[in-house]
């Protein structure tokens, strides 16, 4: 193992890096993470990413040369990538998070997820945009760029189905009347109902739309969490100018016996311009 990065020489890093990208790796085998019982999913990401990049840190040699504008805090031996020979036999599920409103965002975190699983398709995506600023519940034309990009990739067979998080009967039904690809599911937070909305319910059930439930919080992740995981991480640099950009966890379910072999994050973010 390389003897861990000195502050400076991780400081040098993160000051040329202009993106970041991050992956936990498969959390059912990292012992580290298990010792902790985080209590909300936005604490599991916290941990994750502050772990992640402390590891990363631990064993990364510098470049000898240009340091790199995008730094890959990837560690290779904790994730268990999927092999041919078994992936008619898993099911592969994603959440992404969007904490910014870039077009780009979803296809570039299909890419990432699919290169660092060794897939060429996801079973399933569902998606939860970020909400708008001023508090408002979200519009069909808030969501439309999203899906439109979903239907894209499904398209292009990298999606087999796609879905929704929090809407209610009346956007859900017009998210289905103008989508081309129709949502396989909408998630439903009991944290705001102990019950499943009636006329939610029926509507999901005459076209076919599989209601699941979730705890996530509405943001996964404040600005001033993630910067504080990435400070903790990275040896209490200044990360000040950092910014979240998008949020995907992963899960990979053994299809016959319905138990969970990985699930991981990754994570994207950005150098804010001067």
């Amino acid at each position: 193992m390389e003897p861990r990065n000195t502050n400076s020489e991780a400081k040098m890093l993160l000051t040329h890096a202009k993106t970041l990208r991050l992956h936990t790796g498969n959390l059912v085998n990292r012992s580290r993470l298990k010792k902790k019982c985080p209590c909300s999913p936005s604490e599991e990401l916290q941990d994750c990413i502050q772990a992640s990049l402390s590891d990363w840190f631990s064993t990364t040699k510098l470049p000898t040369k240009d340091f790199p504008d995008t730094l890959d805090c990837s560690i290779p031996q904790a994730t268990d990538r999927i092999s041919p020979e078994e992936r008619d036999e898993l099911r592969v599920s994603v959440k992404l998070f969007l904490c910014e409103s870039v077009q780009s965002s979803i296809s570039d975190a299909v890419e990432m997820v699919c290169q660092a699983l060794a897939v060429s398709q996801l079973d399933s995506v569902i998606i939860a945009p970020p909400w708008p600023l001023d508090g408002e519940s979200r519009s069909l034309a808030h969501l439309q760029p999203s899906w439109k990009e979903l239907e894209v990739l499904v398209g292009s067979q990298k999606i087999a189905a796609i879905g929704t998080s929090d809407l209610d009967k009346d956007l859900l039904e017009q998210l289905y009347n103008w989508a081309q690809v129709k949502p396989s599911s909408n998630q439903f937070n009991l944290a705001s109902c102990c019950v499943m909305p009636p006329e939610l319910t029926a509507f999901a059930k005459e076209f076919d739309i599989q209601l699941l439930t979730h705890n996530d919080p509405k943001e996964l992740m404040t600005a001033a969490t993630f910067q504080e995981a990435l400070r903790e991480g990275s040896q209490d640099l200044n990360v000040a100018d950092w910014r979240l950009e998008w949020v995907l966890r992963y899960s990979i379910i053994v299809k016959c016996r319905g138990i969970i072999k990985a699930k991981g994050y990754l994570v994207s973010a950005r150098k804010a311009s001067p």
